[in-house]
């Protein structure tokens, strides 16, 4: 799990311990990442930590080499952590460079660096199932609906980020179809998190587990059965459009 430490990160790792799951606190600062730990550790719930920066290709092989030398292979990866920047709020056509390549290599390479590392392990799982947290911002269909509940949201660097997403979920879920791992993507709602100064509207709790709906959210994704989907893309109230 990515960006486990805090916000939503932290709410899917706890109901995925919840569950009996052995949870690995992927963070950047790995004092966070024990305090966190810790206390899904008061839960009763089997939390380790490992320090994994996304944008850190030495943290992420290293991460790799921790996890098959302690457990052999992973059984659910989350990609979770992800950022916006405050500079990404002006018209799209205004948007500095840096601001693209810097939310990029975050939500976009982070998450094809670190899925590219642990898949071996992955397939070394009876059931391998990996997670990519994504947004109703990077849908196609509903940026170009201009009654989309947030069509004014036109945040070039993130919104596109995530479409990059969950067009890797897709190519990955090609490649890997004749596997029994499941890739799916996750738009978790409007929750409030550091991402968006805690101004959404649902709580983690409701992003990571909806409690209406299909509740087709990260951990319902993360914990599907062999003959669940693989290559959608999904929200609590099932399938969203690309």
């Amino acid at each position: 799990m990515t960006g486990a430490n805090k916000g939503i990160g932290y709410e899917i790792a706890r109901q995925l311990g919840s569950r009996g799951a052995t949870v690995i606190v992927g963070s950047r600062d790995i004092g966070r990442g024990e305090e966190a730990a810790n206390k899904l550790r008061l839960s009763q719930i089997d939390a380790r930590t490992i320090q994994l920066d996304v944008s850190d290709q030495k943290t992420i092989d290293s991460a790799a080499k921790q996890i098959e030398g302690e457990f052999g292979k992973l059984d659910i990866l989350v990609n979770n952590a992800g950022i916006a920047s405050d500079n990404d709020r002006l018209p799209p056509s205004q948007v500095d460079i840096e601001t693209l390549r810097h939310t990029y290599e975050t939500n976009v390479f982070g998450v094809f660096a670190v899925t590219k590392a642990l898949l071996p392990l992955l397939k070394k799982s009876e059931a391998g199932r990996i997670v990519n947290l994504s947004s109703g911002l990077g849908s196609l269909t509903q940026n170009s609906d201009p009654n989309y509940e947030f069509a004014n949201s036109k945040l070039l660097a993130y919104n596109s980020s995530k479409t990059a997403v969950n067009a890797i979920t897709v190519l990955l879920a090609a490649e890997l179809k004749d596997t029994p791992i499941k890739i799916n993507a996750a738009d978790p709602g409007f929750t409030a998190t550091d991402i968006n100064q805690y101004q959404g509207y649902r709580t983690v709790e409701q992003g990571a587990i909806p409690t209406g709906g299909y509740a087709y959210a990260a951990v319902k994704l993360a914990t599907l059965p062999n003959d669940g989907s693989s290559g959608g893309f999904f929200d609590e109230n099932g399938v969203v459009p690309w």
